[in-house]
């Protein structure tokens, strides 16, 4: 009896794809870096409500198949998660906007269909799944950390596993930038630095959603709802100035940018309102203030959030 797999040798890559849930002929793989994943397909099933004498169950039968799960991350710049953030708010970089140098991406209508394969290496198995949207996206930035990120999938169907490479497939070389941390970086809430946030997270949510038809057990297409972007804040209680902005129902503004020393992404939301807030205490020590926030279209951005990216 051999080893199991171990975590150590699993990777993972995405290809787009022309035709959702068809993998190109050739393929030309980029590698995601990742901590981790849930991606998996997984079936409903149905269970017979026959009644018997003896009380037991006749039967069941397995249902719809499903294909979904979570990428986890350490945030880095370039390699697939220029694609991955793309994707996930349907999108496209626009070059040199809105300056030279400078790439600059925004939320929009396109879709992007994906194939991830994931692969075991040392037990030289490969799984792979098609029809991949990314559905939702969290970020989470925190004091003292890496700065890390977890990416949701919706998909339509799975390949048979198998033990070799698709025939032509290729793979870009891995990135090799440094991950982001909380050390470099800036802050801005209602246009003006800030030094007193502690720790702060962003939420995106595409509402998609499988849809099945008689005659099939796979997802006939995906839909989608609208891209809905929270957030939060966690600051020190000194003032305030940031609480006031919630009892008031203000409109205000966050930008903060991830800087790996040569390059960096800018992320800016235009247009904020907080839906909540309130100073905790539970001891002595800091008192900090908790604020739930809602990033909404700004019409001079076209866009409730913008993605820059750059030399740092």
């Amino acid at each position: 009896m051999g080893c199991p797999a171990n975590g150590s040798r699993h990777s993972m890559a995405l290809v787009a794809e022309t035709v959702a849930g068809t993998t190109p002929a050739t393929p030309t793989f980029t590698p995601i870096r990742q901590t981790g994943t849930t991606l998996a397909l997984t079936k409903e099933t149905i269970q017979s409500q026959e009644l018997r004498a003896d009380r037991q169950i006749a039967d069941m039968r397995h249902g719809n198949k499903q294909i979904g799960g979570d990428i986890s991350c350490e945030l880095s710049f370039g390699g697939a998660f220029d694609a991955m953030l793309e994707a996930v708010l349907c999108g496209t970089w626009e070059a040199d906007a809105p300056t030279a140098g400078t790439d600059e991406l925004k939320a929009g209508i396109v879709r992007r269909p994906f194939t991830i394969e994931r692969h075991f290496g040392d037990i030289g198995q490969y799984l792979r799944y098609k029809g991949c949207e990314f559905n939702t996206w969290n970020l989470t930035v925190s004091p003292n950390a890496i700065i890390t990120s977890n990416f949701g999938l919706v998909g339509r169907s799975m390949d048979d596993p198998a033990q070799t490479a698709i025939a032509g497939a290729t793979y870009d070389a891995e990135s090799t930038t440094s991950p982001f941390d909380s050390f470099s970086g800036t802050i801005e809430e209602g246009g003006s630095a800030i030094a007193i946030i502690t720790e702060l997270s962003l939420t995106l949510e595409n509402g998609l959603s499988p849809l099945f038809v008689v005659g099939s057990d796979t997802a006939e297409c995906i839909s989608i709802a609208r891209s809905n972007l929270s957030g939060s804040v966690t600051a020190w209680f000194e003032s305030e100035a940031l609480y006031e902005k919630f009892l008031n129902e203000t409109e205000s503004s966050l930008e903060f940018t991830l800087s790996d020393g040569t390059n960096a992404y800018a992320f800016t939301l235009p247009r904020i309102k907080y839906n909540s807030g309130q100073p905790d205490v539970s001891g002595e020590g800091e008192v900090t203030i908790s604020m739930d926030l809602m990033a909404l279209y700004d019409a001079t951005e076209e866009s409730q959030i913008v993605i820059t990216k750059g030399a740092a």
